[in-house]
Protein backbone atom coordinates (compact mmCIF):
# COMPACT_ATOMS: atom_id res chain seq x y z
CA UNK A 1 0.00 0.00 0.00
CA UNK A 2 1.06 3.47 -0.79
CA UNK A 3 1.70 5.90 1.96
CA UNK A 4 0.59 9.14 2.37
CA UNK A 5 2.67 11.77 1.42
CA UNK A 6 1.90 15.74 1.15
CA UNK A 7 0.34 17.98 2.85
CA UNK A 8 -3.40 16.23 3.21
CA UNK A 9 -5.01 20.66 3.78
CA UNK A 10 -3.53 21.60 0.92
CA UNK A 11 -5.04 18.23 -1.07
CA UNK A 12 -8.62 18.51 0.01
CA UNK A 13 -8.20 22.33 -1.21
CA UNK A 14 -7.12 21.15 -4.12
CA UNK A 15 -10.54 19.13 -4.40
CA UNK A 16 -12.60 21.77 -4.33
CA UNK A 17 -13.61 22.46 -7.40
CA UNK A 18 -14.35 18.49 -8.44
CA UNK A 19 -16.61 18.47 -5.42
CA UNK A 20 -18.41 21.47 -6.27
CA UNK A 21 -18.89 19.96 -9.68
CA UNK A 22 -20.73 16.73 -8.66
CA UNK A 23 -22.32 17.92 -5.65
CA UNK A 24 -25.81 17.97 -7.41
CA UNK A 25 -25.52 14.77 -8.67
CA UNK A 26 -24.44 13.37 -5.49
CA UNK A 27 -28.35 14.83 -4.28
CA UNK A 28 -29.87 13.52 -7.24
CA UNK A 29 -28.67 9.61 -6.65
CA UNK A 30 -28.21 9.83 -2.75
CA UNK A 31 -24.60 8.79 -3.02
CA UNK A 32 -21.07 10.98 -3.24
CA UNK A 33 -20.29 9.82 -7.20
CA UNK A 34 -17.40 8.01 -7.91
CA UNK A 35 -15.01 10.26 -9.39
CA UNK A 36 -15.35 12.28 -6.09
CA UNK A 37 -14.77 8.87 -4.10
CA UNK A 38 -12.06 8.29 -6.26
CA UNK A 39 -10.15 11.61 -5.83
CA UNK A 40 -10.44 11.13 -2.23
CA UNK A 41 -8.78 7.57 -2.26
CA UNK A 42 -6.21 9.26 -4.78
CA UNK A 43 -5.35 12.06 -2.22
CA UNK A 44 -4.88 9.71 0.26
CA UNK A 45 -7.26 11.71 2.37
CA UNK A 46 -9.07 8.28 3.59
CA UNK A 47 -5.88 7.53 5.54
CA UNK A 48 -5.90 10.53 6.98
CA UNK A 49 -6.25 8.79 10.96
CA UNK A 50 -4.40 5.49 10.04
CA UNK A 51 -1.38 4.96 11.58
CA UNK A 52 2.34 5.80 10.39
CA UNK A 53 2.79 2.16 9.96
CA UNK A 54 0.20 1.31 8.39
CA UNK A 55 1.09 3.90 5.53
CA UNK A 56 -1.23 6.95 6.46
CA UNK A 57 -0.59 10.22 7.67
CA UNK A 58 -1.60 9.90 11.38
CA UNK A 59 -2.69 13.51 11.20
CA UNK A 60 -3.08 15.77 14.23
CA UNK A 61 -6.47 17.04 15.41
CA UNK A 62 -5.87 21.33 13.56
CA UNK A 63 -5.05 19.86 10.52
CA UNK A 64 -7.60 17.33 10.30
CA UNK A 65 -10.43 20.28 11.24
CA UNK A 66 -8.70 22.35 8.24
CA UNK A 67 -8.78 19.20 6.01
CA UNK A 68 -12.26 18.70 6.91
CA UNK A 69 -13.54 22.24 6.55
CA UNK A 70 -12.05 22.44 3.34
CA UNK A 71 -14.05 19.42 2.00
CA UNK A 72 -17.60 21.05 3.55
CA UNK A 73 -16.83 24.21 2.09
CA UNK A 74 -17.49 22.56 -1.51
CA UNK A 75 -19.90 19.44 -0.46
CA UNK A 76 -20.88 18.80 3.28
CA UNK A 77 -22.10 15.38 2.00
CA UNK A 78 -18.25 14.11 0.85
CA UNK A 79 -16.98 16.14 4.08
CA UNK A 80 -19.32 13.88 6.04
CA UNK A 81 -18.41 10.53 4.51
CA UNK A 82 -14.71 11.11 4.41
CA UNK A 83 -14.74 12.39 8.58
CA UNK A 84 -17.18 9.17 9.28
CA UNK A 85 -14.96 6.68 7.05
CA UNK A 86 -11.82 7.87 8.25
CA UNK A 87 -12.48 8.00 11.96
CA UNK A 88 -13.44 3.97 11.32
CA UNK A 89 -11.01 3.33 9.01
CA UNK A 90 -8.31 4.71 10.93
CA UNK A 91 -9.27 4.02 14.61
CA UNK A 92 -9.55 0.46 13.35
CA UNK A 93 -5.89 0.31 12.26
CA UNK A 94 -5.08 1.71 15.80
CA UNK A 95 -6.86 -0.70 17.98
CA UNK A 96 -7.64 -4.09 16.20
CA UNK A 97 -5.52 -7.04 16.31
CA UNK A 98 -2.98 -8.16 13.91
CA UNK A 99 -5.37 -10.36 12.31
CA UNK A 100 -8.11 -7.89 11.55
CA UNK A 101 -5.09 -5.13 9.85
CA UNK A 102 -3.35 -7.94 8.01
CA UNK A 103 -7.07 -8.96 6.26
CA UNK A 104 -7.71 -5.04 6.00
CA UNK A 105 -5.23 -3.18 5.28
CA UNK A 106 -3.48 -5.26 2.37
CA UNK A 107 -4.58 -3.70 -1.03
CA UNK A 108 -3.17 -0.99 -3.28
CA UNK A 109 -5.79 1.54 -1.64
CA UNK A 110 -6.75 2.26 1.98
CA UNK A 111 -10.09 -0.01 3.23
CA UNK A 112 -13.14 2.22 3.62
CA UNK A 113 -14.52 0.86 6.63
CA UNK A 114 -18.12 2.73 7.32
CA UNK A 115 -20.74 1.69 10.14
CA UNK A 116 -22.69 3.15 13.54
CA UNK A 117 -20.73 3.35 16.84
CA UNK A 118 -23.92 4.61 19.06
CA UNK A 119 -27.16 2.58 19.08
CA UNK A 120 -25.36 -1.16 20.10
CA UNK A 121 -26.42 -4.23 19.00
CA UNK A 122 -26.22 -7.49 20.53
CA UNK A 123 -22.93 -9.96 21.05
CA UNK A 124 -22.54 -13.60 22.66
CA UNK A 125 -19.20 -15.55 23.66
CA UNK A 126 -18.63 -18.03 21.03
CA UNK A 127 -15.39 -19.42 21.23
CA UNK A 128 -12.88 -17.11 19.75
CA UNK A 129 -14.95 -14.73 19.15
CA UNK A 130 -18.91 -13.40 19.15
CA UNK A 131 -22.02 -13.74 17.23
CA UNK A 132 -23.26 -10.25 16.62
CA UNK A 133 -26.87 -9.22 15.53
CA UNK A 134 -28.87 -6.47 15.59
CA UNK A 135 -29.82 -3.48 13.24
CA UNK A 136 -28.36 -0.13 13.03
CA UNK A 137 -28.68 2.97 11.50
CA UNK A 138 -27.14 6.34 9.91
CA UNK A 139 -24.25 4.18 8.10
CA UNK A 140 -22.66 7.38 6.31
CA UNK A 141 -21.03 5.83 3.34
CA UNK A 142 -21.44 2.33 3.57
CA UNK A 143 -21.78 2.81 -0.19
CA UNK A 144 -18.29 2.54 -0.67
CA UNK A 145 -17.25 0.25 2.10
CA UNK A 146 -15.73 -3.20 2.42
CA UNK A 147 -15.79 -3.34 6.13
CA UNK A 148 -18.25 -2.54 8.60
CA UNK A 149 -17.60 -0.76 11.93
CA UNK A 150 -20.48 -1.35 14.48
CA UNK A 151 -21.08 -0.96 17.75
CA UNK A 152 -22.31 -4.35 20.06
CA UNK A 153 -22.73 -4.85 23.98
CA UNK A 154 -21.39 -8.45 25.09
CA UNK A 155 -24.47 -10.21 26.81
CA UNK A 156 -22.63 -11.75 29.52
CA UNK A 157 -20.52 -8.92 30.73
CA UNK A 158 -22.05 -5.50 29.66
CA UNK A 159 -18.92 -4.65 28.14
CA UNK A 160 -19.04 -2.23 24.42
CA UNK A 161 -17.28 -3.31 21.71
CA UNK A 162 -16.50 -2.39 18.15
CA UNK A 163 -16.80 -5.22 15.68
CA UNK A 164 -14.94 -5.21 12.48
CA UNK A 165 -16.63 -7.27 9.67
CA UNK A 166 -16.69 -7.18 5.83
CA UNK A 167 -19.73 -5.50 4.45
CA UNK A 168 -21.10 -8.51 2.53
CA UNK A 169 -21.92 -9.97 5.89
CA UNK A 170 -24.97 -7.21 6.74
CA UNK A 171 -28.01 -6.36 4.71
CA UNK A 172 -28.44 -3.00 3.67
CA UNK A 173 -31.33 -1.78 3.62
CA UNK A 174 -31.61 1.45 0.96
CA UNK A 175 -33.92 3.92 3.21
CA UNK A 176 -32.15 6.96 2.80
CA UNK A 177 -34.91 9.63 2.17
CA UNK A 178 -34.07 12.55 3.80
CA UNK A 179 -33.97 16.31 4.13
CA UNK A 180 -30.57 17.17 4.35
CA UNK A 181 -27.22 15.35 3.86
CA UNK A 182 -28.63 13.52 0.79
CA UNK A 183 -25.37 12.35 -1.15
CA UNK A 184 -23.74 10.80 2.03
CA UNK A 185 -26.16 7.34 1.80
CA UNK A 186 -26.10 6.98 5.06
CA UNK A 187 -28.80 3.78 5.07
CA UNK A 188 -29.57 1.37 7.65
CA UNK A 189 -28.18 -2.04 8.14
CA UNK A 190 -28.75 -5.40 10.04
CA UNK A 191 -26.59 -8.03 11.01
CA UNK A 192 -27.99 -11.72 12.34
CA UNK A 193 -26.60 -13.90 14.30
CA UNK A 194 -22.32 -13.39 12.50
CA UNK A 195 -19.16 -14.64 13.38
CA UNK A 196 -16.86 -12.09 14.41
CA UNK A 197 -13.41 -13.04 15.64
CA UNK A 198 -11.94 -11.72 18.42
CA UNK A 199 -8.91 -9.89 17.17
CA UNK A 200 -11.52 -8.01 14.49
CA UNK A 201 -13.37 -6.42 17.40
CA UNK A 202 -11.53 -3.83 20.45
CA UNK A 203 -13.05 -2.46 23.58
CA UNK A 204 -15.44 0.73 22.64
CA UNK A 205 -14.26 3.37 24.62
CA UNK A 206 -10.45 2.56 24.43
CA UNK A 207 -7.58 4.94 24.69
CA UNK A 208 -4.95 2.59 23.94
CA UNK A 209 -3.35 2.04 20.99
CA UNK A 210 -1.91 -1.58 19.46
CA UNK A 211 0.10 0.29 16.91
CA UNK A 212 0.04 4.04 16.20
CA UNK A 213 1.78 6.72 18.28
CA UNK A 214 -0.17 9.33 21.25
CA UNK A 215 -2.57 10.44 18.76
CA UNK A 216 -4.58 7.34 19.09
CA UNK A 217 -5.03 8.17 23.16
CA UNK A 218 -7.74 10.69 21.88
CA UNK A 219 -10.08 7.47 21.45
CA UNK A 220 -12.96 7.15 19.02
CA UNK A 221 -15.01 9.42 20.14
CA UNK A 222 -12.39 12.51 20.37
CA UNK A 223 -11.97 11.81 16.41
CA UNK A 224 -15.53 12.79 15.91
CA UNK A 225 -15.53 15.52 17.65
CA UNK A 226 -12.40 16.87 15.89
CA UNK A 227 -14.10 15.90 12.45
CA UNK A 228 -17.81 17.57 13.55
CA UNK A 229 -15.82 20.75 14.59
CA UNK A 230 -14.97 21.32 10.77
CA UNK A 231 -18.06 19.98 8.98
CA UNK A 232 -19.76 22.73 10.94
CA UNK A 233 -17.37 25.52 10.07
CA UNK A 234 -16.78 24.37 6.45
CA UNK A 235 -20.61 24.44 5.94
CA UNK A 236 -21.11 27.90 7.81
CA UNK A 237 -17.61 29.66 5.97
CA UNK A 238 -19.62 28.66 2.78
CA UNK A 239 -22.94 29.92 3.33
CA UNK A 240 -21.13 33.42 4.45
CA UNK A 241 -18.68 33.27 0.99
CA UNK A 242 -21.81 32.56 -1.20
CA UNK A 243 -24.58 35.29 0.28
CA UNK A 244 -21.53 37.72 0.02
CA UNK A 245 -20.89 36.82 -3.50
CA UNK A 246 -24.92 37.05 -4.45
CA UNK A 247 -25.01 40.64 -2.76
CA UNK A 248 -22.57 41.72 -4.56
CA UNK A 249 -23.81 40.40 -7.81
CA UNK A 250 -26.57 42.45 -7.47
CA UNK A 251 -25.34 45.59 -6.56
CA UNK A 252 -26.34 48.93 -8.48
CA UNK A 253 -29.79 47.41 -8.84
CA UNK A 254 -32.68 49.31 -6.75
CA UNK A 255 -33.21 48.14 -3.62
CA UNK A 256 -29.84 46.65 -3.49
CA UNK A 257 -28.91 45.02 0.05
CA UNK A 258 -25.23 46.17 -0.83
CA UNK A 259 -26.41 49.60 0.23
CA UNK A 260 -28.64 48.08 3.29
CA UNK A 261 -27.07 48.92 6.48
CA UNK A 262 -29.48 46.57 8.52
CA UNK A 263 -27.71 43.68 5.83
CA UNK A 264 -24.13 45.20 6.52
CA UNK A 265 -25.09 44.80 10.48
CA UNK A 266 -26.35 41.12 9.94
CA UNK A 267 -22.99 40.31 7.84
CA UNK A 268 -21.14 41.96 10.68
CA UNK A 269 -22.74 40.05 13.69
CA UNK A 270 -23.13 36.73 11.60
CA UNK A 271 -18.83 37.00 10.42
CA UNK A 272 -18.32 37.63 14.23
CA UNK A 273 -20.19 34.23 15.35
CA UNK A 274 -18.25 32.53 12.79
CA UNK A 275 -14.47 33.64 14.12
CA UNK A 276 -15.09 33.18 17.39
CA UNK A 277 -16.58 29.42 16.79
CA UNK A 278 -13.21 29.00 14.69
CA UNK A 279 -11.06 30.29 17.28
CA UNK A 280 -12.53 28.31 20.06
CA UNK A 281 -11.95 25.32 18.39
CA UNK A 282 -8.64 25.86 17.47
CA UNK A 283 -7.78 26.99 21.28
CA UNK A 284 -9.40 23.81 22.63
CA UNK A 285 -7.71 21.07 20.45
CA UNK A 286 -4.30 23.47 20.07
CA UNK A 287 -5.14 22.49 24.11
CA UNK A 288 -5.71 19.22 23.29
CA UNK A 289 -3.15 18.91 20.90
CA UNK A 290 -0.43 19.71 23.25
CA UNK A 291 -1.38 17.27 25.99
CA UNK A 292 -1.03 14.21 23.87
CA UNK A 293 1.89 15.61 22.21
CA UNK A 294 3.32 15.38 25.49
CA UNK A 295 1.94 11.21 26.08
CA UNK A 296 -0.54 12.46 28.30
CA UNK A 297 -4.10 11.87 28.25
CA UNK A 298 -6.69 14.06 27.98
CA UNK A 299 -7.89 15.37 31.32
CA UNK A 300 -11.55 16.13 31.88
CA UNK A 301 -11.95 19.70 31.29
CA UNK A 302 -10.02 19.27 27.73
CA UNK A 303 -12.23 16.64 27.22
CA UNK A 304 -15.35 19.02 28.19
CA UNK A 305 -13.79 22.12 26.04
CA UNK A 306 -13.22 19.76 23.04
CA UNK A 307 -16.91 19.11 23.33
CA UNK A 308 -18.22 22.33 23.97
CA UNK A 309 -16.46 23.85 21.09
CA UNK A 310 -18.15 21.30 18.43
CA UNK A 311 -21.53 22.55 20.48
CA UNK A 312 -20.71 26.45 19.93
CA UNK A 313 -19.55 25.48 16.48
CA UNK A 314 -22.79 23.26 15.12
CA UNK A 315 -25.02 26.14 16.54
CA UNK A 316 -23.55 28.73 15.62
CA UNK A 317 -23.44 27.29 11.97
CA UNK A 318 -26.95 26.81 12.86
CA UNK A 319 -27.49 30.31 13.53
CA UNK A 320 -25.21 31.82 10.62
CA UNK A 321 -27.32 29.53 7.78
CA UNK A 322 -30.86 30.74 9.16
CA UNK A 323 -29.52 34.39 8.84
CA UNK A 324 -28.21 33.70 5.22
CA UNK A 325 -31.43 31.86 3.89
CA UNK A 326 -33.18 35.09 5.28
CA UNK A 327 -31.05 37.52 3.65
CA UNK A 328 -30.99 35.10 0.86
CA UNK A 329 -34.19 35.75 -0.30
CA UNK A 330 -35.82 33.71 -3.42
CA UNK A 331 -32.41 32.44 -3.99
CA UNK A 332 -32.15 30.55 -1.09
CA UNK A 333 -35.23 28.85 -1.58
CA UNK A 334 -35.22 27.78 -4.95
CA UNK A 335 -32.26 24.46 -5.72
CA UNK A 336 -28.69 25.20 -5.14
CA UNK A 337 -26.00 26.44 -2.88
CA UNK A 338 -27.85 28.26 -0.29
CA UNK A 339 -31.01 26.13 -0.73
CA UNK A 340 -28.73 23.22 -0.08
CA UNK A 341 -26.49 23.94 2.32
CA UNK A 342 -29.61 24.80 4.51
CA UNK A 343 -30.81 22.13 4.59
CA UNK A 344 -27.32 20.02 5.09
CA UNK A 345 -26.70 22.32 8.12
CA UNK A 346 -30.24 21.49 9.60
CA UNK A 347 -29.34 17.67 9.47
CA UNK A 348 -26.18 17.57 10.94
CA UNK A 349 -27.83 19.58 13.99
CA UNK A 350 -29.60 16.34 14.46
CA UNK A 351 -25.95 14.54 15.39
CA UNK A 352 -25.56 12.89 18.79
CA UNK A 353 -22.57 15.37 19.29
CA UNK A 354 -24.31 18.72 19.31
CA UNK A 355 -27.73 16.90 21.57
CA UNK A 356 -29.31 19.28 24.14
CA UNK A 357 -27.55 16.61 26.72
CA UNK A 358 -24.24 17.95 25.68
CA UNK A 359 -24.18 20.98 27.16
CA UNK A 360 -25.96 20.31 29.92
CA UNK A 361 -23.26 18.36 30.94
CA UNK A 362 -20.59 20.70 29.95
CA UNK A 363 -22.33 23.17 32.29
CA UNK A 364 -22.77 20.58 34.98
CA UNK A 365 -18.28 20.16 34.83
CA UNK A 366 -17.35 23.24 34.27
CA UNK A 367 -19.54 24.66 37.14
CA UNK A 368 -17.68 22.12 39.53
CA UNK A 369 -20.88 20.13 40.13
CA UNK A 370 -19.63 16.97 39.00
CA UNK A 371 -16.83 15.90 41.00
CA UNK A 372 -15.30 12.56 40.02
CA UNK A 373 -16.89 12.45 36.51
CA UNK A 374 -15.54 11.89 33.41
CA UNK A 375 -17.01 11.65 29.79
CA UNK A 376 -18.17 8.09 28.26
CA UNK A 377 -18.61 9.19 24.56
CA UNK A 378 -21.10 12.21 24.92
CA UNK A 379 -22.16 11.23 28.27
CA UNK A 380 -20.54 12.99 31.43
CA UNK A 381 -20.41 9.87 34.53
CA UNK A 382 -19.15 8.87 37.66
CA UNK A 383 -14.98 7.73 37.47
CA UNK A 384 -14.68 4.63 37.28
CA UNK A 385 -12.93 3.22 41.04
Amino acid sequence: MTAVRGDLVAAARDLQPLLRDHAAAGEATGDIAGPVADALHDAGLFGMWVPRTLGGAELDPLPSVEVVQALAEADPSAAWVLMAAALATGTGGAYLGDEAVAAMFGGARFPVVAGQGTRPGRAVRDGGGYRLSGSWSFASGIKHAQWIHTLGVVEETGEPLIFVLPVEQAELVDNWDVMGLKATGSIDYTIEDVFVPAAFTHHGPTETPVRGGDLYRLGIIQFALVGHSGWALGVSRRMLDELAALVRWKAGRPGTMADNPHFHTTYGEAEARWHAARAFVHDAWDAASRAIGEGRPLDVRQKTMVRLALYNATWAAEEISVAVYRAGGTTALRAGVLQQYFRDMHAGTQHVTSAPGVIEACGRQLGGFAPGHDWLYMNLVPREG
